[in-house]
């Protein structure tokens, strides 16, 4: 199976292009080509992973075709527009310390810098986040964290100064403000000014727990941790993190491992066991534990999990492989979208796909730790 999952992972590669992935099935549905954004951003860098654990250089030459397509040599990136101020533009920057570390291209540095200096300028919240978009005024989603944070702590150690302290305020934030004290599971939005629709006038939080979005969290904490150095900031993100596995761990389903696209919610009519959220949780879970930084059972926990999503969700047939469970987006507002207004009908309403890189890349990364893991577990 793992080596059928090698090839499945070649031949999204073959077919696709620095102008046209295949994975971005919002982009090719719409018809338009690609541009700089987060879902071929989170693909790049399960890519480098898949270089990097099996040592293919077919995984890191097209990850690099990609990135080095849509950088200028003054580091000005094509396509991307930061007076959208939007969070998410900020994730495909993720991967140029590593491509800049091993090309040693300039542009990339540059481009770094470049998308650093755009995200000192995004709007802030009145406690100190960042709007998650421009046309999302003083709301924090959850994804955010994931889309800015670890880009913004890998600048740090690798250009910046190293002052991690606003990379974990805003999580401490977001603990304080997003986390259900009964449940112990996070919110997907709070708007800080409670004026959006879909916000609790008393609190400004959205109303579900939806897994994509816990996903994203999860995987931003254990990523951070890794970048972190030991001491006061790491630890203080440690804390966040091993309280959140915890909690979440509990709403495992208890035949597959996975999660349930409202985690709260087991069974309930419409809900169904989703494919990226729960390759994000064993993703973090797996790497948690390897990092040191949970109990060496979550590796088990999130090795079943994996085992789960091959199981009653990755498919072959005439040596077509399809990963399928994938909720296609999931968001809130803006004013004018009042549909996506964070109700459970909401969530379970959106389209369910097949091979969309938001659940693609999320799998890989999980499939590169359970590739990590000893023999003797």
């Amino acid at each position: 199976m793992y080596e059928a999952i090698d090839r499945y992972v070649l031949s999204l590669i073959e077919r696709s292009t620095p102008e046209c992935t295949v994975w971005n099935i919002e982009r090719v549905r719409a018809g338009k080509p690609s541009n700089w954004n987060y879902i071929d951003g989170c693909m790049i860098t399960a890519l480098l992973s898949m270089a990097e654990i099996t040592g293919d250089q077919r995984y890191f030459d097209f990850a690099e075709s990609v990135i080095d397509f849509f950088v200028e040599e003054d580091g000005h990136i094509k396509t991307y527009s930061p007076e959208k101020r939007t969070l998410d533009d900020i994730n495909e920057g993720r991967v140029l310390f590593a491509l800049y570390e091993k090309t040693g291209k300039e542009k990339y540095r540059k481009a770094a810098q470049y998308l650093h200096d755009c995200l000192m300028e995004q709007p802030r919240t009145f406690e100190g986040s960042f709007w998650h978009k421009q046309i999302y005024p003083n709301q924090v989603w959850l994804d955010g964290l994931y889309m800015a944070q670890p880009f913004e702590a890998l600048y740090q150690r690798h250009l910046g100064k190293g002052d991690y302290s606003d990379v974990v305020r805003q999580f401490e934030t977001v603990h304080a403000r997003m986390r259900d004290g009964k449940t112990g599971l996070y919110y997907h939005g709070y708007d800080a000014s409670r004026r959006a629709f879909w916000a609790d006038p008393e609190t400004g939080l959205s109303q579900s727990f939806w897994l994509r979005a816990i996903g994203w969290f999860s995987v931003a904490l254990a990523d951070l941790l890794e970048i972190l150095p030991a001491g006061g900031d790491h630890d203080r993100l440690a804390l966040i993190f091993r309280q959140l596995m915890a909690d979440v761990s509990a709403f495992a389903d208890p035949q597959t491992g996975m999660y349930w696209q409202v985690v709260d919610q087991p069974g309930r009519e419409g809900n169904y066991l989703e494919s990226s959220g729960s390759s994000m949780i064993a993703y973090a879970m797996l790497k948690g534990a390897r990092l040191g930084e949970l109990p060496k059972e979550y590796a088990a926990k999130g090795e079943k999990t994996f085992h789960g999503i091959l199981e009653t969700k990755l498919s072959m047939e005439n040596d077509q492989i399809d990963l399928d469970g994938i909720c296609l987006v999931a968001g809130l507002g803006p004013e004018d979208n009042r549909r996506r207004d964070g109700t459970y009908a909401y969530y379970i309403s959106e389209p369910v796909v097949r091979n969309d890189a938001k659940g693609v890349a999320p799998f890989l990364l999980c499939y590169t730790e359970i590739k990590r893991l000893p023999a003797s577990l």
